[in-house]
């Protein structure tokens, strides 16, 4: 059986308590990501697809950290809190993940980890 693996993320906001990524075998789990550029600053206060673009961008950053990239992406799911933002967010990724589309749940929450997070986007992929 493979052992499973944290995997160094570099370019990416620090985690206290967690890690971005853990591998297992050819299988890449990725932590639900938030807006938060690489100095740990939070992206588009109030503004969710500012918020989704910085999250897309931190999951390409974990995938390229082993090789991969969006397209190895089978199944994600996204936490929003507040449904009117939904067009937003499925703008953002139609354009990041173009005609590949992973298995997918979207969830409207109450809230996340904190007010200002107003989505948050964790990942599985296939390692190529």
């Amino acid at each position: 059986m493979a052992k499973a693996e944290m995997v160094p993320v570099s370019g990416i906001h620090p985690t206290r308590g967690y890690a971005h990524a853990w591998r297992l075998g050819d299988l890449l789990f990725i932590s639900g990501q938030v807006a938060l550029n690489a100095q740990g600053e939070l992206v588009g206060r109030g503004d969710v697809r500012a918020q989704a673009e910085q999250v897309f961008a931190n999951l390409r950053t974990i995938l390229g950290a082993v090789g991969a990239t969006l397209r190895d992406v089978v199944k994600l799911t996204t936490l929003c809190t507040d449904p009117a933002g939904i067009p937003a967010i499925r703008e953002v990724r139609s354009r990041e993940f173009g005609d590949h589309a992973p298995a997918s749940t979207l969830v409207v929450v109450a809230g996340l980890a904190s007010p200002d997070y107003l989505l948050e986007i964790e990942a599985i992929a296939v390692i190529p």
